[in-house]
């Protein structure tokens, strides 16, 4: 493997941040959301020939050097080393996400989060996650909603594990409905431990990664997917539109990469195969 130098400063480029870079809950939070702002959610190195390795120069080249993303296991890892780096107080947990296409729980080490303790208090961090994912890291000292631009977000303990929880714009409020987004337990965890799930999400018709080529970035007031051969644009609720609006562009194959590189900042070094396959639904249930 060849060496990479892993330099702070440039991480912190590479996402937008400036100014003193200190482990307080200010800096935390505004690097969570610079960091959703500019690094993708993506799955695209497996739709083009490659394997995603979890080695921190690996994943550091990839995202900072080459303008990358990456799914959980490459965004929070990384993100992770940062957050260290800093001298914030940084535990790895493992999440089970609930996929909104089969309804089913992933298996053990599905999802890779980051619990930091500051000033003693707690709170979950998550840069790998697509939607509905949190712009600011969520406390998990309450169970009170936690609002966040239109949407509104909860933590709910149920025994020994923890399920983060959201409710819709049109939903809000006392009497919605809450939709869950994973669950997780507290339970101290290694980078190694997902090394198997990492190479099942690569591998498993049950993985929205290996079924469906995406990627997917927050932007001021919305969101920007590219998923198989289609680019949605989400643009959030204001005060002027109350509701969210949703338009879809219809891609051809030799338009994709165009519209990586516009959209997203990414140029693959080998062709992509587009996909959007069904998932199926796992085997064993969790």
């Amino acid at each position: 493997m060849t060496s990479v130098e892993m330099d702070l400063g440039k991480y912190l480029a590479r996402i937008g941040f400036t100014g003193p870079a200190e482990p307080s809950l200010e800096v935390m939070r505004t690097l969570h959301t610079c960091h959703l702002l500019s690094v993708p959610f993506e799955d695209l190195t497996v739709h083009s020939g490659g394997r995603v390795q979890l080695d921190l120069p690996l994943l550091y080249d990839k995202i900072v050097n080459h303008r990358r993303g990456g799914f959980c296991y490459e965004n929070n890892s990384l993100f992770r080393w940062l957050l260290t780096e800093l001298g914030f107080q940084v535990t790895i947990l493992s999440g089970q996400v609930k996929n909104r296409f089969t309804g089913c729980y992933g298996p053990p080490f599905d999802h890779f989060i980051l619990l930091v303790e500051l000033e003693g208090r707690r709170w979950l961090c998550d840069v790998g996650f697509g939607v509905p994912g949190f712009s600011v890291p969520l406390s998990l000292d309450t169970e009170d909603p936690q609002e966040q631009s239109h949407r509104v977000y909860r933590i709910r303990k149920d025994l020994e594990m923890h399920f983060v929880e959201w409710q819709e714009e049109e939903n809000r409020g006392v009497d919605g409905d809450w939709k869950e987004i994973y669950k997780f337990t507290l339970k101290r965890r290694s980078k190694e431990d997902f090394t198997e799930m990492c190479q099942y999400h690569q591998t498993s018709p049950s993985s929205i990664f290996f079924c469906k080529s995406l990627c997917t970035v927050l932007r001021p007031g919305g969101r920007l997917t590219y998923i198989g051969h289609r680019l949605i644009t989400i643009t959030f609720p204001t005060e002027e539109n109350r509701h969210v609006v949703e338009t879809i562009t219809e891609l051809k194959d030799e338009e994709i990469p165009g519209v990586l590189k516009e959209k997203f900042g990414i140029v693959l070094n080998s062709t992509l195969i587009a996909k959007d396959e069904k998932i199926t639904p796992p085997l064993i249930t969790y």
